[in-house]
């Protein structure tokens, strides 16, 4: 738990706490929206990506650079508690990657994204990916001035996380469903079930199964970015997914 985001609040009838909390996510969201501005005047695509932890959100961005091969200019990036391996695995794919180690933060913020756009050259940018700290709460409540959420349910993680954690796959346009080429070893989660509870919370959420290893699901997934990347172009304004907005509960 950290202290920036509330998740270590135990009483919520502790109003002062939530009166602070209320503030700080609204400065969140002022700071999310400068960012947007950035990007919107650079015409960068920025995709949030967020998951629990080892749900495969580093394979998925290697798989994703290999497979449009230069066809799009990205850049990622990487947040983590500690350590810059996510982002020195980008770096080896040939893309620029921006590590942020959050220290005892379970999440990424508008103020850490802002931090770092300096080092990216958003100009020369048509896709930035933002891999989010592997966590199922906290990232949702923090606005970081993105224009589409996706979120990464493993196979390993079971088919109940969607009803278990409803805010983030509620805020999802696109949920990857991914590892799915251990599907055949993990009889127990049923990718059905699955769709239907992120169905049940969000009607309008995309679900594509997907495998950084075999490939499965990748050209469903980059046809997606694709048609987000045209949406922009076509009507020159910035992307504004449905869920990309949040909405904070404390």
């Amino acid at each position: 738990m950290c202290t920036t985001c509330g998740c270590s609040v135990t009483n919520e009838t502790e109003t002062n706490t939530i009166r602070v909390m209320e503030n700080l996510l609204a400065r969140n969201d002022s700071l999310a929206a400068h960012n947007r501005q950035h990007f919107n005047e650079a015409g960068v695509l920025v995709i949030n990506l967020m998951s629990a932890p080892g749900s495969g959100k580093t394979s998925l961005l290697e798989a994703t650079i290999r497979a449009v091969a230069g066809r799009w200019r990205i850049a990622v990036i990487e947040g983590d508690l500690e350590t810059e391996n996510d982002a020195e695995r980008i770096r080896r794919q040939g893309v620029a990657a921006v590590q942020i180690t959050t220290g005892m933060a379970c999440h990424l913020d508008a103020a850490m994204v802002h931090g770092v756009l300096d080092a990216l050259p958003l100009g020369q940018i048509d896709v930035l990916f933002i891999e989010n700290v592997g966590n199922l709460v906290c990232p949702a409540s923090f606005d970081l001035g993105q224009h589409v959420n996706v979120v990464l349910l493993s196979v390993a993680e079971g088919d109940d996380k969607p009803e278990k954690y409803p805010v983030m796959f509620r805020l999802a346009d696109q949920v990857l469903i991914s590892k799915v080429d251990l599907l055949p070893y993990l009889g127990d989660f049923d990718p059905d079930r699955a769709r239907r509870s992120i169905g049940a919370l969000s009607a309008s959420t995309a679900v594509t199964l997907v495998s950084a290893k075999s490939g499965l699901g990748l050209r469903d997934w980059i046809t997606w970015i694709d048609q987000q990347i045209d949406a922009r172009n076509r009507i020159n304004l910035p992307i504004t997914g449905e869920h990309s907005h949040h909405h904070h509960a404390v």
